[in-house]
């Protein structure tokens, strides 16, 4: 509920006199609530937001505009606003009571901004759009996205506005990938493979998490011999390998791999992501 104050005044020749302060009560009949479908996000993700907006009055709301600084922040000094999530085009649906209308306008992306929503005396209407994440999302450990929607226009005597708020999620997100060297080997030659364990994820790989690499040589090497970030391994400690079908495998949780660094340019605002790293190298003769 918003109070108001206001007086008057009467003047005569150069006497001017106030009246009493009179105070009355607006009774705010519009309300919202604004969450996300999920609780947390990895880079790229795609984000569903709901806006409810419920009008317990006796007449209609109409024009209306929605909008959602879709997580806009500032970094760096002098100061740019950046916006960790991306409008998904033509994702917007507006429900009215339950039943799918028409989509409203969207006039602007950057802030979100959705204009001519009416809602209907008694009733409630639903906003469901998508957003995804970008290259401005913070993914260190406990960072998070909070963005803000309002609502405006319509005779509201002010914007309602309600938060939602998304943590980055905690976890190690592995790639592999694998070379060899020499790409062309003679018969009885020996070889290189290479296999490059990255991790993206802000959140260390470790020996809890039991990575294991597993592989098949063909054509199978023998004899064999194996380094982990360039230190020698042997067997049965960090591998086993069996060399009638060229299986090679790592024994569950030896290897780990660092979680990823990340840096913002305090210029443009562009997080970059340094994966950590684990290398293990196979050598043998075909």
């Amino acid at each position: 509920m918003a109070t108001f104050t206001n007086r008057a005044t009467i003047s005569w020749g150069d006497t001017v006199r106030d009246s009493n302060v009179v105070t009355g009560e607006i009774l705010e009949v519009l309300s919202m609530t604004k969450t996300a479908a999920r609780a947390s996000y990895a880079p790229g993700d795609t984000v569903t937001y709901i806006i409810s907006i419920r009008n317990s009055g006796a007449v209609p709301f109409s024009a209306l505009t929605v909008t959602d600084d879709l997580g806009a922040y500032t970094v760096g000094d002098p100061a740019v606003t950046v916006v960790p999530l991306t409008y998904v085009g033509g994702s917007v649906q507006l429900y009215v009571n339950g039943d799918l209308l028409s989509p409203p306008t969207v006039s602007d992306t950057e802030p979100l901004t959705i204009t001519g929503i009416t809602v209907p005396a008694g009733s409630n209407a639903l906003l469901v759009y998508e957003a995804t994440v970008n290259a401005f999302a913070p993914a260190d450990t406990g960072s998070s996205i909070v963005n803000t929607a309002s609502v405006t226009g319509g005779g509201l005597s002010a914007a309602v506005t309600d938060t939602a708020e998304i943590t980055a999620v905690q976890e190690a997100s592995l790639t592999i990938s694998k070379s060899l060297c020499p790409e062309t080997v003679t018969e009885n030659g020996q070889l290189t493979y290479t296999f490059v364990v990255q991790n993206t994820g802000n959140t260390e790989a470790t020996s809890e998490d039991g990575v294991v690499l597993r592989d098949i040589f063909d054509p199978i090497l023998d004899p064999i011999s194996v380094t982990y970030n360039g230190e020698t391994v042997s067997t049965p400690a960090f591998y086993t390998y069996d060399p009638t079908t060229g299986t090679f495998e790592t024994v569950p949780g030896v290897i780990t791999v660092p979680a990823a660094t990340f840096a913002q340019d305090p210029t443009t605002g562009i997080i970059t992501t340094t994966p950590g790293v684990a290398v293990v190298r196979v050598t043998g003769t075909i």
